[in-house]
């Protein structure tokens, strides 16, 4: 597989110049695909699918770039249910690789919907649960395989899985398996795959080193833009605290109380501070889960369920939910920490406002968080509001708030942003991110 940068870009298309679609029955789909889709009450395809799935349909490789929250997942489980629709059972015929168990979990249930009118059988297997059901599965027959790397090397090791006969091979969220250091897995995968298949490459971001995997595994690629690039959606109202790190917990439960918040992802940086940061809100009264990488699946299940279904309040996470989390009504987004890349600030974000809606983000900044919001800010060509500073002393808590020159001057949008170190946040064995 080769791709040349000018090739790509030869044959790009664009948010400008492309062909609008209107509805999904101009997308010539299977009647029983388009059944599903009005089933789930969408009718207009968004940018990225209506211009992604037409050429999927023609069998063309797809490089995909669109901000997170566009139905990227569509973009590519629609194209892959028509191909498959008559398809027997038997081994693989189509490959999903995701970096984390919540965005597969929630793949699967995409293609579940969308399919639900098929005789096609789908599956997916991550780690953290058991072994043995996903083999049970697996061994029933599968047309369409979802899978995190490392469980999909396990059972393929142990001669569980075989590959020989995908088509349709998707990297969904390249950018973040490239973060989570995934990609010497995906390319041990690749080893398995036919050399003459479909491959489908989805990305919120395309870094260089992004368009260097992509050049790996694509053959002739069309690169498909929809909107800006790492650009947060315009439904966002994004604004900035300044405050101590010792007065953040106060800080937010004022702002909780002040805008009656019934629904906020809350970020921190480490497992460690969103477990206190839960326990400190659960004894103020809020009903709130914790989602992180030292949970068990089944927990991090529980949480997510319950989040989704409004019995609890606020989920205070890691980065492990800023990709694929998708919950209906997310109204605010809270950095209680900023994130150690701007890029996850535009993925974290990227949670409320979706499908078109509105939401609101607020960064919680401390003073030695000055070089990552100028990275944040350079990003995405703004400078966020200061909000006003607050002064809770008649209560017997003093919150102070520095004023905007206390932060950054404003960012040279010419200078070039320095790439941070990944590893600049493991500052201790127990500060480990996500």
């Amino acid at each position: 597989m080769s791709m040349s940068k000018e090739s790509v870009m030869s044959a790009s298309i664009g948010s400008n110049g492309s062909k609008a679609v209107g509805t999904f029955e101009n997308l010539s789909l299977d009647p029983s695909l388009l059944r599903a889709v009005w089933d789930s009450g969408y009718q207009t395809p968004t940018p990225i699918q209506a211009r992604a799935i037409p050429l999927a349909l023609e069998g063309r490789d797809v490089l995909g770039c669109a901000q997170t929250g566009t139905g990227k997942t569509a973009a590519f489980a629609l194209p892959i249910l028509n191909r498959l629709r008559t398809s027997p059972r038997g081994g693989p015929r189509a490959l999903i690789l995701t970096p984390t168990r919540e965005l597969a979990a929630q793949v699967a249930e995409s293609f579940h919907v969308y399919g639900r009118h098929l005789p096609l059988r789908s599956s997916v297997v991550y780690g953290g649960v058991g072994m043995e059901p996903q083999i049970r599965q697996l061994q029933r027959g599968v047309e369409i395989l979802v899978a995190t790397p490392g469980r999909l090397l396990d059972l393929m090791g142990r001669g569980h899985v075989k590959l020989s006969g995908v088509e349709v091979l998707v990297l969904d969220e390249a950018d973040r398996m490239l973060d989570m250091g995934f990609i010497p897995d995906v390319r041990r995968i690749l080893r398995s795959v036919p050399a003459r298949r479909q491959t489908l490459f989805f990305s919120a971001t395309m870094p260089p080193s992004i368009r260097t995997l992509a050049a790996e595994v694509l053959n002739d690629p069309v690169l498909v833009e929809a909107g800006p690039r790492a650009k947060p959606a315009e439904g966002i109202r994004q604004v900035i605290h300044c405050v101590e790190r010792s007065q953040k917990r106060v800080l937010l439960t004022h702002l909780l109380r002040e805008h009656r918040i019934e629904r906020a992802l809350v970020f921190t940086r480490t497992k460690h501070a969103a477990d206190r940061l839960a326990q400190h809100l659960l004894r103020e009264g809020w009903r709130v889960g914790a989602l992180h990488s030292n949970k068990s699946q089944s927990a991090r299940t529980r949480a997510l369920d319950a989040f989704s279904q409004g019995s609890i309040q606020i989920l205070v996470a890691t980065d492990i939910a800023s990709r694929g989390l998708d919950v209906a009504g997310i109204s605010h987004v809270i950095n209680y920490d900023l994130p150690g890349t701007a890029e996850d600030y535009i993925h974290r974000i990227g949670r409320t406002a979706r499908a078109s809606a509105t939401g609101d983000a607020i960064s919680f900044f401390e003073p030695g968080d000055r070089e990552i919001l100028r990275e944040i800010e350079n990003l995405i060509e703004m400078r966020l509001p200061l909000e006003p500073e607050l002064d809770f002393s008649a209560k017997g808590t003093d919150v102070r708030h520095g004023t905007r020159a206390t932060i950054t001057d404003a960012p040279d949008r010419n200078r070039r942003r320095r790439r941070r170190p990944q590893h600049r946040h493991l500052t201790s064995a127990r500060e480990v991110p996500a």
